[in-house]
């Protein structure tokens, strides 16, 4: 009797045993594919040229069509650029956020539609490029340019080929004293930018401080930005 009082109790012991077993492995294959999950959505996220933080999450969700046109004109090595060009236009805000109309002639903000706005900055972007490549200047002119137009370009290759804001300062007041009614800062002379009111002469600087916040997936992206 005694030995078959025993029986039951040993029993319930490996049951105990058998249910941590199976506690302990469920457990570990369910922190398996969390840990999983995370890599996986990490992974997601890098995909993307820009990774979406504080600083430039609206302009981040336009990464991925930014790339799209950029790859059209083979250009896509320039996706930050790009991207660090809407930060500095809109911030990634609003119905134009590469601030395109106005390369069309139109007045500002007549573009209404994001897609059309990058497809439009996009397009102007490759010819500065083509321009500025084959004026010989150098890549922060080309930065310029997007804010100054294409004759910057023109500017800098007589004069060096190498942007500056001193030469910035000077385009602009050759373009001021053309039409002193339309560029006078709003007659703030509190602005920072008067009187040289046309245009922004610290355009390719900020644009530079903004490739430098952005995270990349591959730091070669970057490679472009060294001449800054």
């Amino acid at each position: 009797m005694k030995y078959n009082a025993k029986k039951p109790k040993k029993k319930k012991q490996v049951q105990r045993n058998f249910n941590l077993a199976i506690l302990l492995f469920t457990a570990f294959v369910g922190f398996f594919l969390f840990d999983r999950f995370l890599d996986l959505y990490h992974q997601s996220l890098k995909k993307i040229n820009v990774g979406v933080n504080n600083s430039i999450g609206e302009v981040a969700k336009y990464t991925p069509m930014i790339e799209e046109e950029l790859q059209k004109v083979g250009l896509d090595e320039h996706t930050v650029t790009v991207a660090a060009l809407m930060m500095q236009e809109s911030k990634g805000k609003g119905g134009d956020p590469m601030q395109a109309s106005e390369s069309l002639g139109l007045t500002p903000n007549t573009i209404q539609d994001p897609k059309q706005s990058i497809q439009q900055g996009v397009k102007y972007f490759h010819r500065a490029v083509n321009y500025g490549t084959q004026r010989q200047v150098d890549f922060p002119t080309i930065i310029q340019s997007y804010n100054m137009g294409i004759g910057y370009i023109d500017f800098v290759a007589k004069n060096g080929g190498k942007h500056s804001e001193e030469l910035a300062k000077k385009f602009s007041m050759i373009q001021v004293e053309k039409n002193p009614q339309t560029y006078n800062c709003g007659g703030d002379k509190n602005n920072f930018r008067y009187p040289y009111c046309y245009g922004d002469f610290s355009y390719s600087t900020k644009v530079a401080k903004h490739i430098e916040t952005i995270t990349v997936s591959n730091p070669e992206d970057l490679s472009e930005t060294q001449s800054f």
